[in-house]
């Protein structure tokens, strides 16, 4: 007659990973959609998965992938949109296992979605207003917000137009980015006399098939005498902000000149909104130009960030410049331990380094605060294996005598390489 030892765990760790296997879908797929044959891509029998009580250890994204046990057939759940589960960041990719039991099984999946052409370009700005002297001469450039486009790739935003150009053409340069900075330069000077107002209408276009557009009006209205724009002390600043910065802190002041006198040599600073969110973090003085930090920053989500700084004078004309500031990582992130699977009891005449669980653990942290050791309390019954990058199993160590032991505690810590760990 076979005795059962009875084990229990306060926090757990992983078996070896048997196969993986990748799907790429497009985004929009309708409920029920098929995604793959996992049973037949992973080379299983439909009975197995029954028998092995197969189950999705999904995390985050269980809302989205379910498995048809039945059929062996990996389906949609529910509808996904590209860019409300990963926004900007390419590619995008659902990552998630398959476990079974009796005995423990571990395979991994990998749902890469795919983007569509399902968003057209946006202005945040209802539209554009500049006051510019008939004085202006040519040559002078006039920063225009730009658009935003939640595709990506060759369905993100791709080129702007500008009409009329009777008066103004458009410049576009490739920031470091790779996006596109967008002036509108004075070809053709301007007569307050002639005309006093002026429409124009911006069109950025995106490289989908087919094209999807968006617009917004520039206004201008002509003023006397302002021939000199704002120029900034330096075209870039940079700085370095740690991520546990305090809301309120003073972060830099920028400056802008200008060599005109009276009212159009007042300068007035503000922040271009074509980021999204950046409106959220941070705020500028308009008439110091002092920057300040007014939310919470968190380098797990932004390890960088870009302000587009406007200068404005009393006559219309304006600079721009650029801050740049690198996010540096803190220990704020504990090791997080997932626990996938584990055997309540186990015969004492079990093999040596029988699987008695898995789990997975992550710290959201880069670098050494994200690094990680995992051991067990004392046991010489039990080891820990890291079996692959975050990938733990528990197993035997030793001969188990329920005589001497019908139980066993095992107790799991993860202690972060970061100061404090």
């Amino acid at each position: 007659m076979r005795r059962q030892v009875l084990l229990f765990f306060s926090m757990l760790f992983l078996c070896p990973v048997l196969g993986q296997v990748s799907y790429s879908i497009p985004e929009e797929m309708s409920k029920g959609s098929f995604i793959g044959n996992i049973a037949q891509d992973l080379g299983l029998d439909l009975k197995r998965l029954k028998t092995g009580k197969a189950r999705l250890h999904v995390g985050n994204g269980a809302e989205y992938i379910e498995l048809n046990k039945e059929k062996g057939l990996l389906l949609i759940k529910e509808r996904m949109d590209r860019e409300a589960f990963c926004k900007q960041t390419t590619p995008c990719a659902l990552h998630f296992q398959i476990i079974l039991e009796n005995p423990i099984e571990f395979f991994r999946v990998t749902v890469e979605i795919t983007d569509i052409n399902d968003n057209a370009p946006i202005f945040k700005m209802n539209n554009m207003l500049f006051e510019i002297s008939e004085l202006a001469v040519r040559g002078s450039t006039f920063v225009l917000e730009r658009a935003l486009d939640y595709d990506v790739g060759m369905n993100g935003l791709k080129s702007y137009s500008l009409y009329p150009t009777d008066n103004f053409v458009l410049k576009l340069n490739d920031n470091a980015g790779g996006e596109k900075e967008v002036e509108m330069v004075l070809e053709k000077p301007l007569d307050r006399e002639e005309k006093e107002q002026l429409t124009l209408t911006l069109t950025a276009v995106d490289g989908g098939e087919p094209h999807l557009s968006g617009t917004v009006q520039i206004h201008v209205t002509v003023l006397d005498v302002n021939d000199n724009a704002p120029v900034f002390t330096q075209s870039t600043y940079k700085a370095s902000l740690m991520e546990n910065s305090q809301k309120g802190t003073s972060l830099m002041t920028v400056t802008a000149t200008d060599r005109d006198q009276g009212t159009n040599g007042v300068v007035t600073y503000s922040i271009s909104s074509n980021t999204e969110g950046i409106l959220d973090l941070f705020e500028i003085d308009g008439t110091s130009g002092e920057v300040r930090l007014i939310g919470k920053i968190d380098y797990e989500i932004s390890k960088h960030y870009q302000l587009d700084v406007k200068a404005r004078d009393q006559g219309g004309l304006t600079g721009s410049c650029k801050i740049l500031f690198d996010i540096i990582d803190v220990n704020d992130n504990i090791p997080i331990i997932d626990l996938m699977s584990t055997t309540q009891s186990i015969p004492e005449d079990s093999t040596f380094q029988t699987v008695v669980a898995v789990m997975n653990v992550h710290d959201a942290d880069s670098d050494t605060n994200g690094e990680f050791q995992c051991f067990l309390s004392e046991s010489l019954t039990f080891i820990i294996e890291n079996t692959s990058n975050g990938f733990y199993s528990i197993r035997t160590n030793g001969e188990l005598d329920r005589e001497t032991a019908s139980e066993h505690n095992i107790t799991v810590t993860c202690s972060d390489e970061g100061v404090p760990s």
